[in-house]
């Protein structure tokens, strides 16, 4: 039954003495331990957006760099992430860590990043990668597979091994307004510190009741 799957955590704690007093140097700690840990795909986090109706929508993305102004991704302009972003700028991140049982949730403003980051970006990544970007009409409505399929190898004949980076493809910098960090504890009794800027821009850590 699946109400009768659970799991202990007993991993750590997550001290106010012990936690780093700037977030980004926390995360950037427990994104270094995660990898330590070999968690599967430590970078994925889930963004989240709201539509015109102010529906919430989920979807599991790749965080590609941190910068002392946030986090940046990579996605198509013209998805319905995308357009639901360009209505409404506020997004969410959830970062999920089985093997150190700890998540990490952070709210935001989220903004396109520089075309010139995008290319570089873009360039770096691997020759069918690129060709993908070209292939698919993200959220567009399509017959069937094959469609993608004849798609990436017409863009393949036409590109061959350069392929320049698509106008309608770019990057996010999600500027953080909160971050909370959740480590799993012993009978569902998790620490979770949260942290918020006050009105002098100083980074305030409360902790919360699981």
């Amino acid at each position: 039954m699946l109400r009768d799957i659970r799991k202990q955590y007993d991993f750590g704690t997550l001290n106010e003495a012990d936690v780093l007093h700037h977030p980004f140097e926390q995360f950037k700690k427990w994104m270094h331990e995660a990898i330590e840990k070999e968690q599967p795909e430590p970078t994925a986090m889930v963004l989240s957006t709201v539509d015109e109706f102010m529906q919430p929508h989920s979807r599991v993305v790749l965080l590609k760099e941190l910068t002392d102004e946030g986090f940046v991704f990579y996605t198509n302009y013209e998805g319905n992430k995308a357009n639901q972003m360009a209505g409404n700028q506020q997004v969410s991140l959830l970062f999920f860590w089985h093997n150190v049982e700890r998540q990490v949730r952070i709210t935001g403003i989220v903004e396109k990043t520089d075309v010139e980051s995008a290319r570089e970006y873009f360039g770096s990544r691997p020759l069918d990668s690129q060709l993908g970007a070209w292939a698919s009409a993200q959220s567009q409505i399509i017959e069937n597979h094959d469609v993608l399929d004849l798609r990436f190898e017409e863009f393949k004949n036409k590109f061959g091994d350069y392929v320049p980076k698509p106008s309608h493809w770019g990057g996010y910098l999600m500027r953080p307004l909160t971050f909370e960090f959740w480590q799993g504890r012993p009978n569902r009794l998790h620490d979770r510190l949260h942290f918020s800027k006050d009105e002098n821009e100083t980074w305030k850590i409360v902790r919360l009741a699981p």
